[in-house]
């Protein structure tokens, strides 16, 4: 029987391909810690790929001259953060993680003072759904220390996460040296009558990525130069790590912006509630700002992607690849729409059917 159906029948040759093609998906499951670290690398060989071009283009230089320019100048980036930026961030960063704690147990003390004299105003049985309250807030205390106090300990005395950091930097030089042996590397995975196609998808997902990169950045920039400056005014401490934290925070939409307010808040709780309540307004407020307007202005040619599936595809990443996951979300849901539309839905879905055979 030829077709059934109008399926064709899968021949020996094709069972073993899908055979070998959910082998070699089960084998790549089995590394999806070091596949999630290629992406990482792919990412940033893409932006970093970009100054290359411009130094050629612009300067006229062979590539091995504008890759060598291009690495300087990231080794010079990486040395001024390094000695200026990040030592000022741990420094504030270890005192938000012991004042924070302090501002969780203040918001306690003014639920059980509220709890035990009610304003007049206040509704008498209202008072009794007060009490959990309390014990809520020191929950979320302890859990809040345990993490957040592991946390620099964890990023900067970790020997996994260095050497991540290694292959990272190795693997983002190797495919920055040569990006085209890889591209057709990658390219010879496909059947030969969809090389061209695949090769045009491809340069649409690094246009895609560098747009929401450089866009992503510009934000992220924004954001903590406007939280610094916000900060500052208001007389919080610690305003630099507040800051920092608050640009990247912003590479993760949906849960960020709420992350990054959880320190400044608790912070301006020892000062004073009106503190708080202006820091909690604040954010608000530079939130609105970024995603109203200056993102879109930002953003016109980054891939659309709907709010709803962007906090999908977070809360799927993060569930089965882990924290790095929830970091590369959003590029990599930027990715997979992009095959999606062009290699599944125009490729597929939307070209004629051939008219099915009604020999068995």
């Amino acid at each position: 029987m030829a077709l059934c159906f109008g399926v064709p029948a899968l021949k020996l040759t094709d069972w073993i391909n899908l055979a070998a093609l959910g082998i070699a998906l089960a084998i790549i499951w089995q590394f999806r810690q070091i596949v999630l670290l290629i992406f990482a690398a792919v990412v940033i060989t893409i932006a970093l790929n970009s100054l290359v071009r411009f130094f050629s283009r612009v300067y006229d230089w062979p590539r091995q001259r504008s890759v060598l320019v291009t690495a300087a100048l990231v080794l010079l980036g990486g040395v001024v953060f390094l000695g200026l930026v990040l030592p000022l961030f741990v420094s504030q960063f270890q005192e938000l993680l012991l004042l924070t704690p302090k501002g969780f147990d203040k918001l306690g003390g003014w639920f059980d003072a509220f709890q035990s004299n009610p304003p007049d105003w206040f509704p008498d049985q209202d008072v009794r759904l007060l009490p959990a309250l309390p014990d809520l807030l020191r929950q979320a205390t302890a859990i809040g220390t345990t993490v957040f106090g592991n946390f620099l300990t964890f990023f900067s005395s970790s020997v996994a996460i260095l050497l991540q950091l290694l292959l990272l930097l190795v693997l983002t030089l190797m495919m920055l040296a040569n990006p085209l042996a890889y591209r057709q590397l990658l390219l010879r995975m496909f059947p030969s009558s969809y090389r061209r196609r695949a090769d045009e998808i491809l340069t649409k997902c690094e246009r895609s990525l560098m747009f929401w990169l450089g866009g992503v950045a510009l934000n992220s920039i924004f954001v903590a130069t406007i939280s610094f400056t916000g900060l500052v005014l208001l007389g919080v401490p610690y305003a630099f790590a507040h800051a920092v934290l608050a640009g990247l925070f912003n590479f993760i939409p949906n849960l960020g912006p709420a992350l990054s307010a959880v320190f400044p808040v608790f912070v301006a709780l020892l000062q004073s509630p009106g503190t708080a309540l202006a820091v909690l307004v604040l954010y608000v407020l530079i939130q609105n700002v970024e995603s109203y307007w200056f993102a879109p202005m930002v953003m016109q040619k980054q891939v659309a992607l709907l709010p709803a599936a962007t906090l999908i595809s977070q809360i799927f990443f993060a569930t089965f690849l882990g924290p790095l996951g929830l970091i590369l979300a959003l590029p990599l849901a930027v990715i997979c729409k992009t095959w999606i539309e062009e290699a599944w839905i125009i490729d597929v879905l939307e070209q004629p059917m051939e008219p099915v055979s009604k020999e068995l």
